[in-house]
């Protein structure tokens, strides 16, 4: 399921589904020995029916949450190039040589 852009950062085995007024919040341990915790909304109403079916379905899962990097940063921009070598910087009384 993780595709070559994306990094695995959990597998959470599901210990516990709280019903929410739209949706479940899915509770579980990591192999990492983390608590985990993860809010499903749904833009619809569920009834207690749909609510209690989808509990005990993803009571007994596991989830796997990965991510894909973010792209790296653009490379500033290159300075613009002097037109003229820079004169060597003298020290006081020092006199610039002849050719």
């Amino acid at each position: 399921m993780d595709g070559p852009d994306f990094e695995p950062l959990a597998d959470i085995e599901v210990e516990r589904v709280t019903p929410e007024a739209q949706g479940l919040t899915l509770s579980g341990q990591g192999q990492d020995r983390a608590e985990y915790r993860l809010a499903v909304h749904f833009d619809m109403p569920l009834d207690a029916r749909t609510r209690t079916v989808l509990g005990e379905l993803l009571a007994q899962s596991e989830l796997r949450i990965s991510r894909r990097a973010p792209p790296p940063p653009p490379a500033p921009p290159a300075p613009p190039a002097s037109r003229a070598p820079a004169a060597p910087v003298r020290r006081r009384g020092e006199r610039t040589p002849r050719a």
